[in-house]
């Protein structure tokens, strides 16, 4: 799936390339602004440092997550497994909060272009992804993950980890969208992953009428209660 056309042009970033109008006038800031901007000019723009090994030190706390997680559920269960949530949680709410801090949504933006777009600069640049989006309708829209950095390490388990990021990024955007006037809530559901053996990852978004994220966040439960039975019948297996 990398050798998309789209994947292919290299005259622009990848997470500059949408072909709806609209992504124009799309307004968000990067995450982490700060320390992007001294990487960009002070590092790659004046150093021989190879940014290929950013992936690899990004791989090493991926899985420095994924372990503490799960030595955290074997020794102090659900508590230990709900500390844990809740941290990342707040990280991806921050990361939300900082693509769209002090940003409006045009008036002739619909939602579904708008939560689009969001999840594009998420996926892309947050989480470092390659991505084919479409947008359904106006309640409606979906992506491909064509590439993942976590998707040659990642066991179709550790997955879950991202859920409670993006439970955190969701918070957000809905929290954002209700100060711009648009009502209604979107929930997020995922119909394959790489690493369960798919050649992608595909994730539905769509608007509903029920409690935001609720079937996103019941999946995580149930892949939690899941984790701690797997936990408590393996508590010596790493």
């Amino acid at each position: 799936m990398i050798s998309k056309t789209e994947h292919l042009d290299k005259t622009k970033e990848h997470w500059k390339q949408r072909s709806e109008p609209a992504w124009d006038r799309f307004q968000f800031n990067q995450p982490y602004e700060k320390g992007l901007k001294r990487l960009r000019e002070e590092i790659l723009g004046k150093t021989n440092f190879d940014p290929a090994t950013l992936w690899q030190w990004g791989t090493m706390q991926a899985m420095a997550v994924i372990g503490i997680l799960k030595n955290v559920e074997k020794q102090f269960g659900t508590e230990g497994q709900a500390v844990i949530y809740d941290s990342l949680r707040e990280i991806g709410h921050d990361i939300g909060v900082q693509i769209i801090k002090g940003t409006t949504i045009p008036n002739d933006m619909t939602d579904s272009e708008w939560i689009s777009f969001y999840a594009t600069v998420i996926n892309r640049i947050a989480y470092a992804s390659l991505e084919s989006p479409a947008i359904e309708d106006e309640s409606r829209a979906n992506f491909h993950i064509d590439w993942c950095p976590h998707q040659d390490h990642y066991g179709a388990m550790d997955c879950r980890v991202q859920r409670y990021f993006v439970q955190g990024m969701l918070d957000a955007a809905i929290e954002f969208m209700k100060t711009q006037g648009r009502t209604g809530n979107w929930d997020v559901m995922f119909k394959s992953t790489i690493p369960a053996g798919a050649e992608t990852c595909y994730f539905h978004v769509e608007k509903n009428s029920a409690e935001a994220g609720a079937r996103w966040e019941k999946y995580t439960r149930l892949l939690e209660t899941k984790a701690l039975r797997a936990a408590q019948a393996n508590p010596n297996n790493d």
